[in-house]
């Protein structure tokens, strides 16, 4: 019998976000899950390491891998229109979750199991950090937006960031003071 799982994660590629956007530069699902794993296993050991609190970094990064792979299937819904109101975004979670037993039916009975909690992340811990890690990760795109002068991104900037502040999680406020605002910097400044 043949798999089909990691074939369609691969087309992760292929998925690009910001749809109604003028984009300077175009970003797909696979390289915003790469930015998210990076930042939820970052925002975990801030939460674990720097303020004392329970996480696990490990699974915080690898199930903010498989945030999005509903969209492989579905494509990338824009924020406006998924939230557009509650009917839409209860539809869209439906769509999500048939999409992701879909994957999940790719795989051998013997790694579904596995990988369920990964690509339905039902922890409340780990939820609320790849959630805060997706957002920030919206909000540095907008950031990197910006800086290449960018004014389209302007209003999403200001709406993420306000989103990002209201989040009120203590790993993701210490990131927004101590990391932050290197995003903005060129490379230069960085060095």
């Amino acid at each position: 019998m043949e798999y089909e799982f990691y074939a369609l994660m691969s087309r992760m590629r292929y998925i690009t976000r910001w749809g109604l956007m003028r984009n300077t530069f175009s970003e797909n699902i696979q390289e915003h899950s790469h930015q998210v794993a990076v930042l939820a296993h970052g925002l975990a050991l801030i939460r674990r390491d720097i303020l004392g609190l329970e996480a696990d970094p490990e699974r915080c990064a690898t199930a903010a891998l498989f945030h999005d792979a509903s969209e492989i299937l579905t494509g990338d819904l824009p924020t406006p229109i998924k939230y557009y109101n509650p009917d839409i975004k209860d539809a869209y979670k439906q769509v999500e979750r048939v999409s992701g037993d879909k994957l999940l039916a790719m795989l051998p009975e013997e790694l579904r199991e596995s990988y369920a909690p990964l690509i339905h992340e039902e922890d409340p811990s780990v939820h609320s950090i790849v959630k805060a890690a997706d957002k920030l990760s919206a909000h540095i795109k907008c950031i990197e937006e910006l800086k290449a002068g960018n004014q389209e991104f302007e209003s999403a900037a200001a709406q993420t960031l306000r989103a990002l502040q209201e989040m009120d999680l203590p790993e993701l406020n210490w990131f927004l003071e101590h990391c932050l605002p290197a995003f903005a910097k060129n490379l230069d400044e960085l060095n």
